[in-house]
């Protein structure tokens, strides 16, 4: 039996729809053009309204490496990305399942007093975070960029609601068959949360491989300069070099499009349920 056809309405609906869709994707994509094609543009160029260059300078990109130790800021932001990432997975699930799975005096309370802390101002915490570093002599050190960013309110929420969709009858059967509450976390609710853990390790990456302030504030070392940090060479007293910059942060973009394109279905997945349970 055919399918009956969409009414008038409901198709120029729809057409409406579909148009809305694509004009605003085609903004969102404008700014990551206009990246690429400055890239390939010379710096007299680079200025210039036109969007396309007059000859393409792939030059641009081999330009990078001989201005800047590139593969050295790239390798420092991948290192300290996913340390954080492992570290704040791990804290978060942890935190997640007291809140979520254990019954204590004062849960309730003290997890809306963690939830509190999101209201406050990243930039509110970098002058007690640099003290506490120096307190410890990790001023200039890779742990003095993960450490302060191990722990976070926001991966506890959001695991901690895909955990409370998990059904209470598997802890129990668990425990039946004599799994201490370790076993639980890490043999029941850790496989059941994956969504979540891969949503919140997306997260983490992206927000941390672009992390500029901290590591600009922490580092004195160039050799352990992050990229975006290290994208500040670009910057002279004759100007800025607007297409190496370009070609720099295209090709700095490359490990976050990596990790979506593999990680997306996870993503979108753990997006879908974490509104659900929300």
């Amino acid at each position: 039996m055919n399918a009956t056809p969409p009414s008038p309405p409901a198709a120029a609906r729809s057409l409406g729809l579909h148009g809305l869709m694509t004009v605003l994707s085609l903004a969102m994509l404008a700014p990551f053009a206009w990246m690429i094609l400055a890239s390939l543009k010379t710096l007299a160029e680079a200025g210039d309204p036109a969007w396309l260059p007059r000859s393409a300078q792939w030059d641009n990109y081999l330009e990078v490496f001989r201005v800047i130790p590139f593969l050295r800021f790239m390798a420092n932001s991948l290192v300290i990305a996913g340390w954080v990432t492992l570290l704040q997975v791990f804290t978060s699930s942890l935190a997640a399942f007291s809140f979520a799975r254990l019954d204590w005096p004062g849960r309730d309370r003290v997890f809306f007093l963690y939830l509190g802390t999101m209201m406050l101002p990243g930039l509110v915490m970098v002058i007690p975070n640099y003290q506490i570093m120096v307190r410890f002599g990790l001023v200039d050190s890779y742990l003095g960029l993960v450490l302060p960013s191990a722990f976070t309110a926001f991966g506890t929420f959001l695991l901690r609601q895909f955990m409370l969709g998990i059904p209470r009858a598997l802890d129990e059967a668990a425990e039946i068959d004599g799994a201490s509450k370790w076993r639980v976390y890490w043999d029941v609710i850790l496989p059941l949360s994956r969504p979540g853990l891969v949503t919140l390790a997306i997260f983490t990456f992206m927000g941390n491989y672009q992390s500029f302030f901290w590591p600009l504030v922490m580092m004195k070392n160039v050799d352990k300069y992050t990229l975006p940090v290290g994208l500040l060479f670009f910057d002279s007293e004759h100007g800025q070099a607007t297409h190496l910059l370009m070609a720099a942060v295209t090709m700095s973009v490359v490990p976050l499009i990596v990790l979506f394109v593999f990680l997306q279905r996870q993503f979108i997945r753990g997006i879908q349920l974490g509104a659900v349970k929300g």
